[in-house]
């Protein structure tokens, strides 16, 4: 499970610094303001190499059981194993997590939705892609440059609680929900 999640990090990875780079596009006013994103992942457990083996994370994590049955008993909770695992996602040379302004946090999860979405597609599956309230965030400039990256999707479902928000490149079937009734519009 663990060398599972470490490969799905590292397949993700160049489509997580690419589509950051898109979204986050119409926000920059120059290349020399151009921030990477990345995607890495934190293990609880001291690994012997980037990429290990099932052997060698199964041989590291007995091991550090170990060492830490004790602190663990003493705590009452489990200190070691893929829950307390974590995604490192960082803008440039810093911490998304406590230095990323709002908008650059939305534009990462944004980042990371396309990024799984462009995986799938990549592996040869055709998903649906499902935008869920997200142009209420965005400006107007953002609003088109995400509309231009997701124009090319066979299907996208997209929610906003205002329908002026979603681009007119975006424009399809219409379905407007109040009150528990849908009710297609157009």
């Amino acid at each position: 499970m663990l060398t599972a999640r470490m490969e799905l990090v590292a397949l993700l990875a160049p489509y997580v610094a690419a589509s950051y780079a898109h979204v986050s596009a119409a926000s920059r006013r120059s290349s020399a303001e151009q921030v990477t994103a990345a995607i890495g992942y934190r293990s609880s457990v001291p690994l012997p190499a980037e990429t290990p083996t099932c052997e060698e994370v199964a041989s590291a994590l007995a091991a550090e059981l170990v060492v830490r049955r004790s602190d663990e008993l003493d705590r009452g909770i489990s200190l070691v194993g893929p829950h307390r695992d974590d995604l490192v996602i960082t803008l440039g040379e810093l911490p998304a997590r406590g230095y990323a302004s709002h908008g650059e946090s939305w534009s990462l999860a944004l980042a990371l939705r396309l990024a799984a979405y462009d995986l799938l597609r990549a592996e040869g599956d055709d998903p649906i892609l499902i935008l869920d309230d997200v142009f209420a965030e965005l400006d107007g400039d953002r609003r088109e440059q995400l509309a231009g990256l997701v124009a090319s999707a066979e299907q996208v479902l997209v929610t906003a609680a205002v329908a002026q928000d979603v681009p007119q490149r975006l424009a399809g079937a219409r379905f407007d929900v109040a009150e528990g009734l849908v009710t297609r519009v157009g």
